[in-house]
């Protein structure tokens, strides 16, 4: 039984990264969630025969129970709202992680059975998975803006944030030294570390932006992947050991791969509080105008045009206007023009927003172009077509070294020949800066709910 435990793990490991391989492309993304969680499948069956369980109907239960509240909660969610889904999710596996590793910890310590070797490793998994953990649930807090998505500072904010992880190595070391001693180690002390961990971990993503989010997530991905590897040393389980890692890693190479995608650090994006107002930073509006326009002159563009990229941003996904935009994707390529979509790394609150929603719209997928592949085609494009996207599209990146978004690579978009720019208002994106593009000679603005402007595009292109 123990062979074919492990074997079933095996197994298990292959399917987890099977199913990552399968993660990197649009086209084969959904059968890489399916094959991974069948991995999850039977690395939870092989478990639970392992542990030898006897109580299978509470197992069965708690398996049946949050299945359907997984099941529910998946198909109810607006893909607008994936990313508050993201990190719900993330969160309940930073604090299981956690709480797993003190009910271990703590079930030593009552029995006399704790080393020094398990409690330092618990120690880490309780710091990491906790911050996970309140760090996830305070994303989520911004991205469902129950609290302001920009950053949330107050005097001193690094100072303290200073001090209380230091006050928790002190408390780890304080009981590693205790448990080497005759008086064992403490149980308040855990409990205080544990709330200590949490603190932090939400103080820390406080003063984060939103315009930071799709990179904090990741990297709190990564943050419960290396807790959930250390609990697998903790209580002996391979399985853990490597699913943890493969998150991870995945999480790391991807969080650097971002930050690397905006010219910044990840101590820039943790610490910086990237995303406050920046009264005369990145532009100022001065006595510039911007041309405005209405859905008619659109159409005529776009209908005459041979060419049109369209760069989705925020703002689709806010309006929920991907559908209303893969139908005008759709018609101007059935006139005869070639209509491509340009993805920054970073649009939208997660990962991949962009891909994911228009998906979700049936937007084939050799329609989605990243930053570096069409960059170079905007100087022969007719018309930029740009619904929602600020910051990544924001000319002061190249232009003006005083910019807080000064380095990061953009979408060329104002190398296009015209430029339009579906906007509810002149309000800056989440970086706080006005946008250089809008108040270029051939810009057309054109205001309004993004779902609305391109309804009443796609009605005068039947007029036309």
């Amino acid at each position: 039984m123990s062979l074919a435990v492990e074997i079933a793990y095996l197994v298990a490991a292959l399917l987890f990264s099977l199913g990552i391989m399968l993660l990197r492309s649009p086209a084969t993304a959904r059968n890489g969630n399916l094959v991974a969680a069948l991995g999850m499948l039977i690395a939870l069956v092989a478990t639970f025969v392992r542990g030898g369980v006897t109580q299978w109907g509470v197992v069965v239960a708690g398996i049946a129970i949050g299945g359907v509240i997984g099941a529910v909660a998946a198909r109810r969610v607006a893909m607008t709202a994936m990313p508050q889904m993201v990190a719900l999710f993330n969160a309940m596996g930073g604090g299981a992680a956690a709480l797993v590793a003190t009910i271990e910890i703590l079930r030593a310590i009552g029995a006399g059975e704790v080393t020094l070797a398990a409690l330092a490793v618990a120690f880490f998994t309780v710091l990491i998975g906790f911050v996970s953990f309140s760090g996830s649930i305070v994303a989520f807090a911004k991205l469902q803006d129950l609290i302001q998505s920009r950053p949330i500072v107050f005097p001193g904010q690094k100072v303290l944030n200073g001090l209380i992880f230091l006050a928790l190595v002190a408390l780890a070391a304080d009981d590693l030294v205790r448990a080497a001693g005759p008086s064992g180690a403490s149980v308040a002390i855990q409990l205080v570390f544990g709330l200590g961990a949490l603190l932090i971990g939400a103080l820390l993503v406080l003063p984060i932006g939103g315009a930071d989010m799709p990179v904090v997530i990741s990297l709190l991905n990564a943050f419960t992947g290396l807790a959930v590897a250390a609990e697998g040393f903790l209580i002996a389980s391979n399985i853990l050991i490597i699913a943890g890692s493969l998150v991870g890693a995945s999480g790391t190479i991807l969080t650097v791969l971002m930050a690397r995608a905006m010219n910044r650090s990840i101590g820039n994006i943790v610490f910086g509080a990237f995303g406050q107002v920046q009264a005369g930073r990145g532009g100022e509006v001065g006595d510039r105008t911007v041309r405005s326009t209405n859905p008619e002159d659109v159409a005529a563009l776009l209908k005459y045009a041979e060419r049109v990229i369209i760069v989705p941003g925020f703002g689709m996904a806010v309006a929920r206007a991907q559908k209303e935009v893969a139908e005008l994707a759709a018609k101007l390529g059935a006139g005869g023009v070639d209509v491509r979509f340009a993805i920054h790394p970073v649009a939208g609150r997660m990962p991949g927003h962009m891909n994911v929603l228009l998906a979700e719209a049936n937007v084939p997928y050799d329609q989605l172009y990243e930053m570096d592949a069409i960059n170079g085609e905007f100087a022969s494009t007719d018309v930029a077509l740009v619904i929602g996207a600020n910051d990544v599209t924001n000319p002061a990146a190249r232009n003006d070294p005083s910019s807080p978004i000064y380095g990061m690579p953009i979408l060329n978009v104002d190398q296009a020949k015209t430029v339009v720019v579906l906007k509810r208002s002149m309000n800056p994106g989440f970086a706080g800066i006005e946008n250089e593009l809008y108040y270029n000679p051939k810009t057309l603005m054109l205001f309004g709910d993004a779902k609305d402007s391109v309804t009443k595009v796609l009605r005068a292109l039947d007029e036309i």
